[in-house]
């Protein structure tokens, strides 16, 4: 009872007041120990919408502590894949498991394996950490599977492309870790393309339900989207421009490259306001949830439309408005048109001319969907229910057809029986007449 105060007490401190449309549906999910696939826009606190559900079940159920074993037997592992986005998760673990007996512990690439394993020691309820690293502690046996009862993957579509994909199948795989129907597997991020949908189907239990909030892997609203068009050679010198700053000017870089202390740092003072401008690669396109960011430029288009949707996702966050400019070449046109169209904003009537001269029609919304967030079981299902009415139906025709050659052959051989015995009919009795008057 008292952890449950604490939890509620911690929630309050945290300034939240009413649950938005993603953790009004999946917590209750969560709670009934159903598996979960949740695609909701960025910034629609998913986070909160798996962390708060599981703490509530690890307070009632109570958990052990084990700052003295050897091997740690984590309760939930979270798993997400970059370092930035993991740590920001750990420190609403931590927030929200304030003054109970739940420890979260967080683990990333970047620090020493030392220090990794020291902090999963002093005792781990819940492991927040990133692939490499976690199978790396997992690997000196320092983590035991065995009780797991929650796995999380946040931007569960970049865990489970070919970046990650193979060890979080590793990972699943370990003859301690519970199979799928012994443990309660949870999928969050804002797109979720039909191919990882698929391989989902290894990690989730069969009956598990697909919330979708919003436009089902689409931009957020809340972004005015604005697409310029730029050569390249112009690209740098208009960038100085929108954010009215000469070259000399400090910038903070966050990028792989880069130590993982120069990494803290550059977000950390980005986030305190001490540094207005963080330039960045897509390691920071996925979950960062920083305040005040009011506007994102892309100086490149993304490869994919998914990177896009994440990329601007970083402004217009929980309610608030943000603007997103993308300096454009020539590549994937459509689909940015129809995102943009999709989010309700101006299509510049260039973009609208390039996308009709490439495909020779208007900017009606496109066959299938660019971002196909949609349960790929229900279009299975339906593609499934329209083969069988197909070939029922052509059974039926079939059926009515030999029905009909039967009917009409009977018709004819009776037709032509009833024709041969009125000839023998005629014949006999024309015979008799001749014998009788003969």
């Amino acid at each position: 009872g008292g952890h449950l105060i604490s939890g509620m007490t911690n929630i309050a401190k945290a300034g939240y007041a009413k649950l938005t449309p993603v953790q009004k549906y999946s917590i209750p999910i969560i709670l009934a120990g159903r598996d979960l696939m949740a695609c909701a826009q960025t910034g629609s606190g998913k986070t909160a919408a798996f962390l708060l559900p599981i703490l509530a079940h690890m307070m009632r159920d109570g958990v052990t502590a084990s700052c003295f074993k050897e091997q740690q037997e984590p309760e939930c592992i979270i798993v997400a894949p970059t370092r930035e986005l993991i740590n920001q998760i750990f420190l609403e673990a931590r927030k929200f498991a304030y003054g109970t007996c739940i420890r979260p512990v967080v683990i990333y690439g970047g620090t020493q394996t030392g220090h990794s394993i020291r902090q999963v020691m002093q005792g781990c309820n819940i492991l927040c950490a990133t692939p490499g690293r976690l199978m790396d502690i997992i690997g000196k046996e320092k983590i035991g599977l065995r009780n797991v009862k929650y796995l999380v993957l946040d931007e569960a579509d970049r865990m489970l492309d070919m970046g990650f994909g193979p060890e979080m199948k590793k990972l699943i795989s370990y003859p301690n870790m519970p199979p799928k129907d012994r443990r309660q597997t949870l999928m969050f991020s804002a797109t979720f393309p039909e191919e990882v949908q698929r391989l989902a189907g290894e990690f989730l239990k069969t009956e598990y339900l697909f919330v979708v909030v919003g436009h089902v892997g689409g931009a957020c609203s809340d972004v005015q989207q604005s697409i310029l068009q730029v050569a390249q050679y112009s690209k740098r010198e208009k960038l100085l421009f929108f954010l009215n700053l000469d070259i000399y000017s400090n910038f903070y870089f966050l990028c792989r490259a880069r130590e993982q202390r120069e990494r803290e740092v550059a977000l950390r003072d980005f986030r305190s306001g001490k540094c207005p401008v963080l330039v960045a690669t897509s390691v920071a396109a996925r979950g960062l949830d920083i305040e005040n960011v009011q506007h994102v430029i892309n100086f490149d288009l993304p490869s994919t439309i998914e990177e896009y949707v994440h990329r601007i996702g970083r402004t217009g966050r929980c309610g608030n408005t943000g603007k997103a400019i993308s300096f454009f070449d020539n590549v994937r046109v459509s689909k940015f048109t129809f995102l943009i169209m999709q989010a309700q904003q101006e299509v510049p009537v260039w973009l609208e001319e390039i996308a009709f001269s490439i495909h020779g029609t208007g900017l009606s919304v496109p066959r299938g969907s660019f971002f196909t967030s949609v349960d790929t079981r229900k279009v299975s299902l339906e593609t499934n229910v329209k083969y069988w009415i197909l070939k029922l139906w052509c059974v039926s025709i079939k059926a009515c057809l030999a029905v009909y050659i039967q009917i009409s052959a009977t018709e004819t051989i009776l037709t032509r029986t009833a024709s041969v015995t009125l000839v023998v009919r005629l014949q006999n009795a024309h015979g008799i007449s001749e014998t009788h008057f003969g």
